[in-house]
């Protein structure tokens, strides 16, 4: 257990301290189209949004197999790219919220998700972690989410490709949701365990 975390959480000796890599650059892109995204959302401006939430995924996509494919993880990029996806998902949130096309208590049950997330991080850094291992489960419920939203943004219109948009939008709106949660969970329990193993050492 102490090997997985050490390997995991604190990271291993192919993770450098670079900042200006292709994956980096791209993450930054997508950050700095951040605010263009919200924009767009708020003035109503749909089709567009989408592209740019579109292209956000794929260079979401290429960045991490690029980082992976020609050894170029950094610590940079493994702050940047998560940040990326929680302010995607944010600025969604609170636009469509803004518009009244999702609920208010759905953008509460994701942002107090986020704060558990956040809270849960202090801890194990706190204990000298640089942070939890990821779990595929916590990465299909942000794809859920970050599939979801563009879907019912598309179904805010009346043709035919919004009637079958909007529907779908929401089932991946409500799995994200969940599987946030069940992440969030599967994160606690690995801290209690990051605790645990950090206790027993200082004796």
């Amino acid at each position: 257990m102490r090997e997985q975390l050490d390997a995991s959480a604190q990271g291993d000796s192919q993770v450098s301290d670079r900042v200006w890599t292709v994956p980096n650059v791209l993450s930054m892109v997508r950050l700095v189209f951040v605010p263009i995204f919200l924009w767009l959302i708020l003035t109503g401006q749909d089709n567009w949004a989408v592209v740019v939430l579109t292209l956000s995924g794929v260079t979401d996509y290429l960045d991490g197999k690029i980082a992976r494919r020609y050894n170029l993880v950094t610590r940079f990029g493994q702050l940047l790219d998560p940040v990326s996806d929680r302010l995607y998902i944010l600025s969604t949130l609170l636009g469509l919220a803004w518009r009244d096309i999702i609920p208010w208590w759905l953008v509460a049950t994701l942002v107090a998700r986020e704060v558990f997330g956040t809270a849960l991080l202090m801890v194990v850094r706190h204990y000298g972690y640089r942070a939890l291992p990821v779990h595929f489960i916590g990465k299909a419920a942000t794809f859920d989410l970050l599939f979801a939203f563009p879907l019912i943004l598309l179904g805010q219109g009346e043709s035919q490709l919004a009637l079958i948009a909007l529907p779908v939008g929401w089932a991946f709106a409500w799995w994200g949701t969940a599987l946030y949660w069940v992440a969030a969970v599967l994160y606690a329990v690995q801290t209690r365990d990051v605790v645990h193993v950090a206790k027993a050492a200082r004796r």
